[in-house]
């Protein structure tokens, strides 16, 4: 079974109580618009010094032109995780802390697979340095936030030093459980479901796609209430369906469009009808 945090044991009673008031009609439950923005695959280098102002500018453009955001989305390989003492993971917190709203994250491969034989941030650190966040409720990496009538999942995909990705049983029960309640859900995480690029080499779908995605299709995407998945890993843009489920993996910020013109996603979620598109810092 899921194991919850001790910081979170009131939170999470809270969440299992207040379900059983939820009725299955997604209409009914929310009549409020969620709005968000996604961003995945930064690759913030603390040695890159222009890595590091795109960062800046990204927090800078979505204060400015943002102002009614509900949260930011990370969606992994948000730093490249190749320095000492976790020097780029504090850098990245410090500025992202920035930004006039709450900000979620997941890990990517870059932070479950430090390239330096030096002390870099593995899963504990993570937890400890992102995951601290009063409200959120957490499982082992894996958390839940409410927001508006919606539960919005942080599922780790990551397999310690490996660039490819796996939900272990635990998340997919965390994930299960959260589902089973009949509230419109959002999830986030890092490898993508499908190979929506429709690349032909083995070793290139087995790198980006979740390894075990069929198990995850079979067992999560089955619920009417799974609105949104958002993902990255790729850097290329996706936007399709599994069975009723919005799926969306959003273009690397890494890959600007042109000088400081950094990719990400804005969403709009009202009940059960979704808007998104791509925006530019600039």
């Amino acid at each position: 079974m899921p194991k919850f945090s001790r910081r979170n044991f009131i939170q999470s009673a809270m969440v299992l109580s207040a379900s059983a008031l939820v009725t299955p009609t997604l209409q009914a439950q929310t009549n409020e618009t969620l709005s968000f923005i996604h961003v995945t695959d930064s690759h913030m280098d603390f040695a890159d010094v222009e890595s590091v102002q795109a960062i800046e500018l990204m927090v800078s453009y979505i204060n400015k032109n943002y102002k009614n955001l509900d949260f930011v989305l990370f969606g992994g390989d948000n730093y490249n995780n190749n320095v000492e003492d976790n020097k780029d993971a504090v850098l990245f917190k410090y500025i992202v802390d920035k930004l006039h709203c709450p900000y979620y994250i997941v890990r990517g491969n870059k932070e479950s697979s430090p390239t330096t034989k030096l002390k870099s941030i593995l899963s504990k650190d993570f937890e400890n340095i992102f995951l601290q966040d009063k409200d959120l409720l957490t499982n082992n990496k894996d958390w839940l936030i409410q927001k508006k009538g919606y539960m919005v999942l942080g599922l780790d995909s990551c397999i310690e030093h490996q660039n490819n990705g796996r939900y272990t049983p635990d998340t997919l029960e965390f994930a299960e459980s959260v589902l089973k309640k009949k509230q419109p859900t959002i999830i986030l995480n890092h490898h993508p479901y499908t190979n929506y690029w429709k690349g032909t080499e083995a070793k290139d779908i087995k790198k980006y796609v979740l390894t075990n995605t069929k198990e995850t299709q079979q067992r999560l995407f089955k619920y009417p209430n799974l609105l949104l998945t958002l993902s990255g890993h790729k850097h290329i843009d996706s936007v399709s369906k599994i069975n009723n489920t919005t799926v969306i993996v959003t273009r690397g910020f890494v890959r600007p469009l042109d000088l400081d013109m950094y990719p990400m996603r804005y969403v709009e979620i009202q009940g059960d009808a979704i808007q998104e598109k791509i925006i530019y810092t600039t």
